[in-house]
């Protein structure tokens, strides 16, 4: 199906979401299929004019959201995700056309994204506070918690419907109400979520959508991250991106969440098995081409087994791999979101050909935002790709001598999100999960992410935890009540 025939099957609307309403702005800013470049949609491009629309109908609906009962949050909530499920299939397309993933990726994505949205219409009802014994007898100490306010939900392209969702979900069995702003490129996405939410009953004003081109992004951005009547900013992101979005919250000291970027290093010690460490590899590495935050990117791999699984690893490339549409069901590999970040790759295999690097599968970038999934052999730290994130289809593998040498190398960046290991040495599988300086350790594993699961990162991946029983906890503040004069 083309895009222009998915988008009227859908009858997806293209404006703001403001307030339960579908709101124009002065101006539309185009969608472009990745894989093609083709236009897809039109979609309101909002301003502050209007993301101060949102925020102020999300602050007059959290005094009646707030009211609700976690039993009544949980099953709206819980209808917005059997609403996700029911119509897998179409916001599966939507993700495939706006951000070029494979329809197989696209639905695990969709699957994800609604598991988030199931996990907090439980978690709704488990918001506990303490009852804590008191020294003095006339009284009685409780802690309370209470949802912060409204929500600025800042998300990134790469995952249009479980970035929201996950942050989202959380938001609201708490009690607080959002104003989302999506990335520029997947606006579609958010929209068909806010269509979803609104026949699930979620109220006026507690959901709200502000799509904005790349060049209103600032202007929008200060206005959610500054505004008084705001009392949380959650963004998913680059580290660059979150550093200045913390300074605009800073003056209002709001509560902020950050996930940020990733290095992740996939470290193959001598004692693994070499058959699973390339699988794992092959999931963590080639997910949606690359563009994931907890992608591997520096793959280091130890001196005895180096040769055995850069042999193994490049016949698995070949025998997987298969580049395209993401609506082609033969496709594996999908687009990079644009030209720039194709450049991007190839910039970084340059680099390291020029320092002598071998190129041992692909190497090239394609028309359009295309780029072959490459594996680089006799890669040094000096490399370009082995200092800053990729976020492409490039494996460059280091070799290394001791486990010292694996940690200092893995441990030698100012981010730390996810890291992988494989190893059958039990000892050796403590010693490096609890050395490794991130916040998620994949072992013997190349994917980890789960709604049920703590994810964020430490050092200058971010601050707070998304997923989990401590996802809710960033939507909440604990008061501390004394009731005195009690007769002992």
């Amino acid at each position: 199906m083309g895009s222009f025939c998915l988008l009227r099957s859908l009858c997806l609307p293209r404006q703001g979401y403001v307030n339960g309403q579908w709101i124009n702005a002065p101006s539309t800013f185009p969608v472009l299929d990745p894989a093609t470049g083709e236009e897809i949609a039109k979609v309101a491009d909002c301003g502050p004019a209007e993301a101060k629309l949102a925020v102020d109908a999300a602050y007059k609906a959290f005094y009646s959201w707030k009211q609700h009962t976690a039993k009544e949050r949980s099953v709206l909530l819980r209808k917005w995700y059997d609403l996700l499920t029911l119509n897998k299939d179409d916001l599966a397309k939507l993700i495939t056309f706006e951000c070029g993933k494979p329809m197989k990726e696209s639905l695990g994505e969709i699957a994800y994204a609604a598991g988030f949205l199931e996990w907090f219409s439980e978690e709704a009802r488990r918001v506990y506070g303490d009852v804590v014994p008191s020294a003095a007898k006339d009284r009685r100490i409780l802690l309370l918690k209470q949802p912060v306010g409204v929500a600025s939900i800042i998300t990134p392209w790469n995952f249009p419907s479980a970035m929201i969702t996950r942050k989202v979900g959380a938001a609201l069995a708490a009690g607080c109400t959002v104003v989302v702003k999506p990335a520029e490129d997947t606006p579609l996405s958010a929209l068909a979520l806010a269509e979803l939410a609104s026949q699930a009953g979620i109220p006026a004003g507690v959901f709200n959508v502000v799509p904005c081109s790349r060049e209103k992004t600032p202007s929008v951005g200060t206005v959610l991250c500054t505004d008084p009547l705001v009392g949380k900013v959650s963004f998913t992101g680059s580290t660059a991106t979150g550093k200045i979005l913390l300074k605009l919250a800073a003056d209002t000291v709001k509560r902020v969440s950050m996930e940020l970027g990733g290095h992740a290093p996939f470290i193959v010690f001598d004692s693994a098995d070499v058959d699973k460490a390339v699988a794992g590899a092959m999931n963590s590495k080639f997910r949606n081409s690359g563009q994931t935050c907890v992608c591997s990117n520096r793959f280091l791999v130890q001196s005895r087994i180096h040769d055995c699984f850069i042999e193994k690893l490049g016949k698995a490339m070949d025998a997987e791999l298969r580049l395209g549409h993401g609506s082609d069901p033969n496709t594996t590999q999908g687009p990079l979101i644009n030209v720039r970040a194709s450049e991007k790759v190839e910039h970084q295999v340059m680099d390291a050909v020029s320092q002598g690097a071998k190129v041992l599968r692909g190497g090239k970038r394609l028309d359009g935002s295309f780029h072959q999934p490459t594996l680089l052999a006799d890669v040094t730290t000096d490399m370009l790709c082995t200092r800053e994130e990729t976020f492409g289809p490039l494996l460059p593998v280091i070799r290394f001598s001791t486990e010292e040498e694996a940690l200092a190398i893995a441990n030698a960046s100012h981010v730390g999100l996810a890291g992988y290991f494989f190893s059958q040495d039990v000892s050796q599988i403590w010693r490096v999960a609890e050395n490794l300086e991130v916040g998620m350790v994949g072992v013997n594993e190349g994917l980890l992410s789960t709604p049920e699961a703590s994810f964020g990162g430490v050092k200058q991946s971010g601050l707070g935890r998304e997923g989990s029983k401590y996802g809710i906890e960033e939507y909440l503040d604990v008061k501390y009540m004394c009731f005195g004069g009690l007769t002992p």
